[in-house]
């Protein structure tokens, strides 16, 4: 990755001008047998769509609050970035009643009623399925993200040292989240090709890190699995094998 880059949105555009035809994100449901594979273009295109929602209809602004009720998912990667690219304060398992907006999952809505502003809810289907029936008080990501434009351009230059990320009792600016990314990435030994499989939940840094930030920052990819106690005996040795994992953090 380059030297120069300071936030999450700055490493995805260094991966997309290196090679964007090579696997970034490939996530496994293995409650639902769900797999999708996105290069660094495929899912670059999401984060652009995303954040053209967050800052044209949504009406988000840098220095704004989103609360993340999403568990760790490629959706929840995309937003992730979406939220760096606008400048807005990802807040992974925030209070509703205390955020700007509110990014829910299907299971936790009647939480993120608590929400005075915007409200998205994502249904977590396989291949980004839309609700059946639309929860009220809810955009359904599904039914509008896929009209937004395919490119984007912040209305104000995102700030490196502005707040970025919060996760638990962790703050970190965008330049301060590269930075541990880039760390921990040294530590796990990954490198440019690597391939680290996580099945750790988004709730703490080190599942954020190991299932997104640290991959991103190395010029690396992850295997982002779900539900990972559901595989059968062996599967998971199976899986390292077929999608050449390097990496393990479970």
């Amino acid at each position: 990755m380059n030297a120069t880059d300071r936030t999450p949105a700055d490493l995805l555009r260094s991966a997309l001008a290196a090679d964007p035809a090579r696997p970034l994100v490939t996530f496994y449901d293995d409650a639902t047998g769900e797999r999708v594979e996105l290069s660094v273009a495929t899912f670059a295109n999401w984060v652009a769509k995303t954040a053209n929602l967050l800052q044209g209809d949504l009406a988000a602004e840098p220095g704004d609050r989103l609360a993340l009720l999403l568990p760790a998912h490629w959706q929840t990667a995309v937003w992730l970035l979406a939220c760096s690219s606008v400048g807005v304060t990802a807040e992974v398992g925030g209070d509703p009643a205390a955020a700007d907006l509110v990014v829910s999952g299907p299971d936790t809505l009647e939480e993120a009623r608590a929400c005075s502003g915007e409200r998205v809810a994502l249904a977590l289907r396989p291949l980004g399925g839309r609700f059946p029936q639309p929860p009220a008080g809810f955009a359904d990501y599904a039914v509008e993200v896929p009209s937004q434009g395919d490119r984007f351009a912040p209305f104000a230059p995102v700030d490196p040292d502005a707040p970025a990320l919060v996760v638990g009792d962790l703050e970190l600016t965008g330049a301060q989240l590269v930075e541990r990314a880039r760390t921990d990435a040294f530590q796990h030994g990954l490198g440019a090709g690597s391939r680290m499989l996580s099945g750790l939940p988004y709730g703490t840094w080190d599942g954020l890190s190991a299932g997104l930030f640290a991959p991103l920052a190395a010029g690396g990819s992850v295997v982002l699995c779900r539900n990972l106690d559901r595989l059968s005996g062996g599967g998971l040795d199976k899986r390292r094998e077929s999608e050449r994992v390097t990496v393990t953090a479970l």
